[in-house]
């Protein structure tokens, strides 16, 4: 009897997609490109050469790929020449993605996410006459990008990327979707809009997902310069009122809004639900807040009354709101039960909900979520927890005024398997 031996070339096509697919495109262009005609035929093919990431994420940091000379070489030279025409998205890190978009010419590339640039790197791309007047001006319709700012000066990060994003519009002529995404929740860069002033609008513009710092500058991104946005996800780092930009005129083509604060807000009333009552014809919301000084939790018969009741197009809702009642009545104390009864009419979306009394510090908390949960941040985590699966979450503050057992951290390494801070 003979042994046999089966390589590459002695499966069908068919076998060798399937398998490709499951592998990383990047690497299995560099590994087989040049091995022979057939396979260059394969992995050519737009499976696998419409999108590349030259990034890695390794350690909570992205890696450019292209930092090793050997495989930038081989892109340059044998593979990006011969597979340019099929490329629609780049994944690229500073200071390679220059060079990676100056090797050849991307007639279909309309996707673009630059990881690692700081205002340095930015300025030196953005102002490049040949990619500003070429494919920025002409071709780019969505952006991705993750800045990487010096935190050691907070008021000199603040100016840099407000300089970066003033930048983006004027070079983005074709712009649709802006996206800022970031490798941690919690050193974020967040946008001051007054520091220095961000002038940039767009008449096409209808995606933005963007981290600003405060509730005024979510309104003066609402203010008109994007007439045309259908898609606003905002991340604050905290709600207060703002003594130059009040709640303005309607919203009618915003179509999908989400709203998170990581601070508390004693104004949800005053700014949160005046603000939504401009989008008449929202569709989707998300909505994840803790809200204080209020004398009632915020439960399923005020969600009712405040936003179901007045957008009336709503379809999708998804939320985290915890409520914190500042007084301690045990004749009067509402139990999780209590709360979970009022959600009896939310009948498209599965509700949890717990309560915790605190006698020392004469609180009441409650905590309300739409599950699966889809927030980074879990607030004043308690002994009352239900568990559950959150693979969102990557921060978690825990509170209460019994000790935490171990059998407790054991559930919590369960609920949270991706979490990054514990405080």
């Amino acid at each position: 009897m003979f042994d046999s031996y089966v390589g590459l070339n002695d499966l069908p096509d068919e076998i060798l997609i399937i398998i490709f697919q499951k592998l990383n495109n990047t690497e299995l262009l560099y590994s087989l490109q040049g091995v022979n005609k057939r396979l260059n035929k394969i992995i050519h093919d737009p499976i696998f050469t419409t999108r590349l990431a030259f990034v890695k994420w390794l350690s909570h940091n992205f890696i450019d790929l292209f930092s090793c000379d050997i495989i930038r070489d081989k892109f340059c030279s044998e593979i990006l020449p011969a597979i340019h025409q099929n490329i629609k998205w780049l994944d690229l890190a500073s200071p390679s993605m220059k060079h990676v978009l100056h090797t050849v010419e991307y007639p279909n590339l309309v996707t673009l996410a630059l990881y690692n640039i700081n205002e340095e790197s930015a300025q030196s791309l953005f102002t490049d006459k040949t990619l500003s007047s070429g494919i920025f001006k002409n071709q780019i319709t969505t952006l991705f990008l993750a800045i990487d700012a010096d935190d050691d000066d907070y008021n000199a990060m603040l100016s840099s990327v407000n300089n970066i994003y003033n930048c983006i519009l004027t070079v983005f002529h074709c712009l649709i979707t802006l996206i800022l995404f970031e490798s941690s929740y919690i050193n974020c860069v967040r946008l001051n809009l007054d520091c220095p002033p961000i002038s940039f609008r767009s008449s096409i513009l209808r995606k933005l997902n963007i981290k600003v710092q405060s509730f005024g500058d979510c309104l003066y991104l609402l203010d008109g310069r994007f007439d045309q946005l259908h898609t606003f996800i905002i991340d604050l780092l905290h709600i207060r009122p703002s003594d130059e930009l009040k709640n303005q005129g309607d919203l009618p083509n915003l179509k999908c809004l989400s709203l998170t604060c990581y601070h508390g807000t004693l104004h949800y009333d005053e700014l949160v639900l005046p603000l939504l009552y401009r989008m008449s014809n929202l569709e989707q919301l998300g909505l994840y807040l803790a809200v204080y000084g209020k004398t009632i939790f915020i439960d399923g018969n005020n969600l009712k009354k405040d936003i179901l009741n007045r957008l009336l197009r709503l379809n999708q809702f998804t939320f985290y709101i915890s409520s914190t009642v500042s007084f301690y009545d045990e004749m009067n104390l509402l139990s999780t039960e209590d709360i979970q009864r009022t959600f009896v009419d939310l009948v498209n979306s599965e509700v949890i909900s717990y309560v915790d009394h605190f006698v020392e510090s004469k609180e009441n908390h409650c905590h309300i979520y739409s599950y699966p949960f889809v927030m980074q941040y879990f607030d004043e985590i308690s002994n009352n927890f239900p568990g559950g699966l959150f693979n969102y979450v990557r921060v978690i503050s825990l509170f209460d005024e019994y000790p935490f057992e171990h059998e407790f951290f054991l559930q919590i390494q369960k609920s949270f398997p991706f979490v990054e801070h514990i405080f």
